[in-house]
């Protein structure tokens, strides 16, 4: 199970997945129901004559969940793979961005 970072801003939430060893095309993000999930494989390449003695990288089938809130635009949500991470932007909602409030008097 990649480990994820969630940042937030006032615009957008973020998540920072580390997914080493996972090809692009084994990756799959979906949102159903507010719900967004990050499903794939991760797999080690050993080269012939070696053997596999000691292993700190999960490998094999992972999935992850993330309940999202009403206040997220799930139709621009935009996810990019670079140097073995994966990052989602979640853009909120124009109605639920804080609005500076001008004071009169």
């Amino acid at each position: 199970v990649p480990d994820v970072d969630i940042l937030e801003d006032k615009d957008a939430i973020r998540l920072v997945a580390d997914i080493p060893g996972v090809d692009r095309q084994s990756l799959n993000v979906t949102v159903e129901n507010n719900v967004l999930t990050l499903e794939g494989a991760a797999q080690v390449d050993i080269p012939e004559g070696y053997d596999l003695v000691g292993q700190e990288y999960g490998i094999g089938r992972f999935r992850r969940d993330f309940t999202l809130s009403d206040q997220v635009d799930v139709d621009g949500i935009k996810a990019r793979v670079q140097n073995g991470t994966l990052e989602l932007t979640v853009p909120k909602r124009e109605e639920v961005k804080a609005k500076r409030i001008k004071i009169a008097g």
